[in-house]
């Protein structure tokens, strides 16, 4: 049975500049197409050799063929966001959109994981990692497709976002993604083409799980992974919709099993000052560029991180992303806190404002220029005057939402010899491993 097409929406462009390496066919058209190619964004169509289209698909001639986008933005939003040519296989399709022309490439769900497992970590990690990831990456994947075909059919719109006078809960997930499966960026999977370096190994691994995908016995897995807990996992609906998963819950990242109350301020200030082992606690350099690419190389203190603002960034930071005026900064309230420490509400309060935000990327996205590492920390208020600190600390845990596999975990499991699937036995409790084609 053949693996089944994703569609991948890449980016969104006034302008798109591409070459095609190899023959490409225009499907309307019927033209065999090679070399460098221009397509640009007016009053709604996009301009193509001098015609208007609402939509042009290209077609590869031969399994060889590629195709190079120009100036792709990688790490949207996030502190290492950059642009580099990135090159693809499979179809490529533009179409025109509300905001620009909308790039996606249909591949083969083999081929696209090939990609997202050499983006996601380095090509270099062990086979039981990459063989790991492997497995709930094609879950994760299929997962979302069987949800868009639910969330088309349901009577009523998708909602992520709940407002009242003096709060904000949103979570973050595909409900935007209408044209296309998943993005190519982090806010989906890591999806760079054939740009990453791969080796022999990934290969190994996507092929000897061909088909393998996380069940619950009923379901495919909607398996979410982010690159370190801080020491135990979160549960789904503390980061996203209120719906709980039975295998996306707190997990402890150690051969112990027990752990604190982490919902409870006291134990999640003790947990979060401290550095408990875990699997992912680790500074073995060895095992962090397995999981850390070149980009991701910049950030290196996140099993336990601080942050400190002066008052006056913290209250321009928060006025500017948040779009609120809260005069200066009296405090930052956790109001509650998912399983792992992470905060779901957060209190602002400030001289002119009061207000509550989440959930948990919110937070992080108001709280930095990009995003904090993590929503688990604690807040310690310095040099109050006059009742009104002058400098704020920020002492956290994690990198991510810390929902499902822990990359780093996961690599230091691989690393001392765990087969894949005690990786994810241990990380998806209830779990199956089930093959599916």
């Amino acid at each position: 049975m053949d693996a089944p097409l994703v569609n991948v929406g890449i980016m969104t462009q006034k302008a798109v500049s591409f070459v095609f390496n190899g023959e490409y066919i225009h499907t309307e058209s019927s033209t065999f197409l090679t070399g460098e190619q221009r397509a640009l964004f007016v009053n709604g169509n996009i301009v193509y050799n001098g015609k208007l289209y609402k939509e042009l698909f290209f077609e590869p001639a031969s399994p060889a063929s590629s195709f190079d986008l120009k100036a792709v933005t990688i790490g949207i939003d996030f502190h290492w966001q950059r642009q580099e040519d990135q090159r693809f296989k499979g179809s490529l399709n533009l179409v025109a959109g509300n905001e620009g022309i909308v790039v996606i490439n249909s591949i083969d769900v083999e081929e696209y994981l090939i990609s997202v497992i050499s983006s996601e970590m380095s090509a270099r990690a062990s086979k039981e990692l990459l063989k790991a990831h492997a497995v709930i990456s094609r879950s994760w994947l299929l997962a979302q497709i069987e949800k868009t075909y639910r969330l088309g059919g349901a009577p009523e719109k998708y909602q992520s976002c709940h407002r009242e006078q003096d709060l904000l809960i949103r979570w973050y997930d595909r409900e935007d993604h209408t044209m296309f499966d998943v993005c190519a960026d982090d806010h989906c999977q890591r999806y760079q083409g054939i740009t990453r370096a791969s080796t022999p190994i990934v290969r190994e691994a996507i092929e000897e799980t061909r088909g393998e995908v996380l069940t619950d016995g009923e379901s495919i897995c909607d398996a979410r992974f982010s690159k370190c807990c801080g020491g135990v996992t979160e549960q789904f609906e503390h980061c996203w919709e209120p719906v709980p998963h039975t295998y996306l819950t707190a997990v402890r990242d150690s051969k112990e099993t027990s752990y604190p109350d982490l919902t409870d301020p006291t134990e999640a200030e003790m947990w979060i000052r401290n550095s408990p082992k875990a699997f992912c606690n680790t500074t073995d350099n060895r095992i962090l560029l397995q999981v850390l690419n070149n980009y991701d190389q910049e950030t290196m203190h996140f099993y336990r991180w601080t942050v400190s603002y002066t008052q006056q960034e913290l209250a321009e930071l928060i006025h500017r992303k948040s779009g609120i005026d809260f005069g200066e900064i009296l405090d930052l309230i956790p109001l509650e806190r998912g399983t792992s420490g992470r905060i779901e509400k957060l209190q602002i309060v400030g001289t002119r404002r009061v207000y509550t935000i989440g959930k948990e990327l919110e937070i992080r996205r108001t709280l930095s220029e990009t995003h904090l590492y993590s929503s688990a920390f604690v807040v310690d208020r310095e040099d109050i005057r006059v009742n009104i600190p002058q400098r704020f600390v920020l002492t956290g845990a994690g990198w991510g939402h810390g929902v499902g596999l822990c990359q780093i975990g996961a690599a230091v499991m691989g690393a001392k010899g765990y087969p894949y699937t005690r990786i994810l036995a241990h990380y998806f409790r209830g779990t199956q491993i089930e093959k599916r084609y």
